[in-house]
C-alpha cells in the first residue's frame, strides 16, 4: 500500500497543488479504514480463539480429573499393561478395552460399599 502511494504521490506531483492534497486526504481515509477493517477483524478472530482457549483449558481440567480416577481405580496389572502398550505405540485390541473397562468398575463399587 505504502510503496502505490508513494508511487500516486510521485505522479501526481506535477498536478496543482490542491488536488493533490485532495488525493493524499482520499489515500489517507482509505487507508485508515482498511486499518479500521483489519483491526476489527483481528479483535474478532482474537475473542474466537480466547473462547476455544478456555474451552481447551476446560477439558484439559476435565480430563486430568478423569485420568486420576482412573489410575486410582486400575488394578497394578492394568496400569502395568497400559505402560507396555504405550511404550510399543500399540492401541489396545478390542477384547483387552473390553476388559479394561469392566475391571475398574468392580473395585470401585466394592471400595464404596464399605465406605457408604
Amino acid at each position: 500500500m505504502k510503496v502505490l502511494f508513494l508511487e500516486l504521490e510521485h505522479h501526481l506531483k506535477s498536478s496543482s497543488g490542491a488536488s493533490v492534497v485532495a488525493i493524499d486526504n482520499k489515500i489517507e481515509q482509505a487507508m485508515d479504514l482498511v486499518k479500521s477493517h483489519l483491526m476489527y477483524a483481528v479483535r474478532e478472530e482474537v475473542e474466537v480463539l480466547k473462547e476455544q482457549i478456555k474451552e481447551l483449558i476446560e477439558k484439559n481440567s476435565q480430563l486430568e480429573q478423569e485420568n486420576t480416577l482412573l489410575k486410582t481405580l486400575a488394578s497394578p496389572e492394568q496400569l502395568a499393561q497400559f505402560q507396555a502398550q504405550l511404550q510399543t505405540g500399540s492401541p489396545p485390541s478390542s477384547s483387552q478395552s473390553q476388559g479394561t473397562t469392566q475391571q475398574p468398575a468392580q473395585p470401585a463399587s466394592q471400595g464404596s460399599g464399605p465406605s457408604a
